[in-house]
């Protein structure tokens, strides 16, 4: 049960993500959910387009999951992994391990994303002091994003994030200009003109280049092309330069293959991986690396990696992880990721001929249209629920990014809501 008394208490003391205390964004008290379903308090339900921030990819309430959870718990939720292991931890790992390129064989877990980040950051810089040497400048691209916390912020791009804010305080990085040839266009050689610039001029300085592979997310939701990214695993080579492939956002098939990396066939030094990999029931991350990555890290002054989470290796988190990797390991998420992207491309692809659409891209299970102008997220949101479903736009983008066992009448439900959302004024900024 939700009261008026809760909405108010919520509104006045609650802080959610990127919204004021003095003028907060409605929130929608949501009091259950199954299977693609979020059901307000109200009563009334609504179609989950964003798999709760990209997560839940399974949907929700899945009964594997639930058990995984429930068999953990009625074992232990939680014991320290300083001088510790457990069977839901190794059994989790091992699936990584087993799952990820295989040079990727060093597992560290950690809490979250951003967290995994930071950890992949503090490993690049701690492998090279086990080489003799000092680096700590890291290489990226302008328009990604990589999270929240401060090293993690760093990275980000300093013009067009949300973390702009902060410019001045964080470390200084180098940027090189964003990919501009889409993921399907040809090929135009010119576009790493100015990543292999940077990297020939700071190469003896940089920890590592970190960057989402294909796809870049909350920077802009933009899809770049595998050759790219293949330019940039030669030049780390020539370099000898370290590569962090921030999967958090695609790993685990959302842009159609399992990890994105596997559209260019390139295997990163250091992967983090997150969001989906307990199918949202839980928070947890991991950052995978190298064995080459790890005896550096253990023959650098300290001896060995300085990061250790409280909760790290959580068991509930493990367990309910390990689960969702089975559930992957089945196989049916390539047919289910390939349907949806068919039918995001006949249901969006038409929108680009609309008079506020500056663009539609569908890569995978993401369907991504930019509005010539940013949103007006309280109406566009209002708008949204009174439709039946949960769509959560930001800046100039409305996208989707569905559980995978959508069904094609649900997900049709949410391409018309942005559809009909297009045709009203009232829904974008003057």
């Amino acid at each position: 049960m939700f009261t008026p008394q809760d909405a108010e208490f919520d509104r006045q003391h609650i802080w959610h993500p990127y919204t004021s205390m003095r003028d907060p964004l409605p929130c929608y008290p949501v009091v259950a959910a199954q299977g693609t379903q979020l059901q307000l308090a109200d009563g009334r339900e609504l179609v989950d387009g964003m798999s709760s921030w990209w997560a839940a990819i399974h949907g929700y309430n899945h009964p594997r999951l639930n058990r995984a959870m429930q068999d953990q718990m009625a074992q232990m939720s939680h014991v320290m992994f300083g001088g510790i292991t457990h069977p839901a931890a190794v059994a989790l790992c091992r699936q990584l391990v087993a799952m990820t390129p295989a040079a990727l064989e060093c597992v560290f877990l950690a809490d979250s994303g951003s967290v995994a980040v930071e950890v992949a950051m503090k490993m690049a810089m701690q492998y090279w002091l086990g080489r003799g040497e000092t680096r700590q400048q890291f290489l990226t691209l302008a328009r990604g994003y990589h999270g929240d916390t401060f090293a993690a912020m760093s990275v980000c791009d300093p013009d067009n994030s949300m973390h702009s804010l902060w410019r001045g305080y964080l470390p200084e990085h180098h940027f090189a200009a964003a990919p501009q040839c889409r993921f399907d266009d040809i090929w135009d050689e010119r576009d790493t003109d100015d990543f292999v610039r940077l990297i020939e001029l700071h190469h003896a300085r940089l920890a590592a280049v970190i960057l989402e592979p294909i796809v870049q997310g909350a920077g802009g939701m933009r899809f770049y092309h595998p050759r790219y990214l293949q330019r940039v695993r030669e030049c780390c080579d020539r370099y000898d330069v370290l590569l962090i492939a921030d999967e958090i956002a695609t790993g685990f098939g959302r842009s159609g293959t399992l990890f994105a990396c596997e559209h260019a066939e390139v295997m990163p030094d250091i992967l983090c991986v997150g969001k989906a990999l307990t199918g949202g029931m839980m928070t947890l991350a991991a950052t995978l690396a190298t064995r080459r990555v790890a005896d550096g890290i253990s023959d650098s002054p300290a001896g060995c990696f300085m990061h250790g989470p409280t909760f790290m290796g959580n068991p509930l988190a493990c367990a309910v992880a390990a689960e969702s990797l089975a559930l992957l390991n089945e196989d049916h998420w390539p047919q289910q990721v390939a349907r949806i992207e068919r039918q995001l491309r006949e249901e969006l692809m038409p929108l680009r001929a609309a008079q506020q659409v500056a663009d539609v891209r569908v890569l995978g299970a993401i369907g991504v249209v930019e509005t010539r102008r940013p949103v007006n997220m309280a109406a566009l949101q209002r708008f949204f629920v009174e439709r039946g479903v949960w769509i959560r736009p930001f800046g100039r983008l409305i996208y989707l990014m569905p559980p995978y066992i959508i069904t094609p009448q649900a997900l049709r439900q949410l391409t018309e809501a942005i559809a009909e959302a297009l045709t009203q004024e009232a829904h974008f900024s003057a």
